[in-house]
């Protein structure tokens, strides 16, 4: 005897020709090639996504090195006696903004300990000075990960010409000096 009732889980069933019911829904071969082509997608995008984060890193440092040169251009016309500044702790925020802290950059890049870490890449300011007047700087940026982070280290020195390692391979340990940065066979101008 067939009830006349349905249940509610009975509910979007229908019977086949054999009499038993059937279920509505995606069989588990359609939901393989769904997700399958899902993958697929994901194996293109993911690398492109990677490069673009890369480039935008790299873009990132050169717009910090341009940053600071400006700001080295101001804390020397307004701290003459000083000279340029031999540390970022010098062109960092603080109170009051004076030659100690001259409040032209940021905290991040302003950081006491080098490399100053910002966006994939590492920072360092040094110069051939002991002792104030500072009469020139060199800066770095090097890529914190090599081939992740970044493919390019940069160098800049009181002239405010950014100029790229000609065979960057690796990240920089310590600061570009002054003489690699000028030697057109380690670093050519940036363009």
């Amino acid at each position: 005897m067939q009830s006349r009732y349905r249940f509610f889980h009975n509910k979007g069933v229908r019977k086949g020709a054999t009499g038993m019911t059937k279920a509505k829904g995606f069989s588990l071969i359609e939901l393989l090639i769904v997700v399958a082509i899902i993958l697929i997608i994901a194996a293109i995008a993911i690398p492109n996504l990677l490069r673009s984060r890369m480039l935008a890193n790299q873009a990132a440092a050169v717009s910090t090195l341009r940053n600071i040169n400006n700001s080295q251009a101001s804390y020397i016309a307004e701290f003459t006696a000083q000279g340029y500044a031999d540390n970022f702790v010098k062109l960092g925020p603080g109170l009051p903004c004076d030659a100690t802290h001259a409040c032209l950059v940021d905290d991040v890049i302003g950081c006491a300990s080098q490399p100053c870490v910002k966006s994939g890449y590492g920072y360092f300011l040094i110069s051939t000075s002991t002792a104030a007047p500072f009469v020139d700087y060199a800066s770095t940026a090097t890529t914190m990960a090599f081939g992740t982070s970044g493919l390019e280290n940069y160098c800049s020195m009181d002239d405010g010409v950014l100029r790229s390692q000609v065979a960057p391979s690796a990240t920089l340990t310590t600061a570009v000096v002054r003489t690699d940065c000028m030697d057109t066979t380690k670093f050519v101008a940036f363009k």
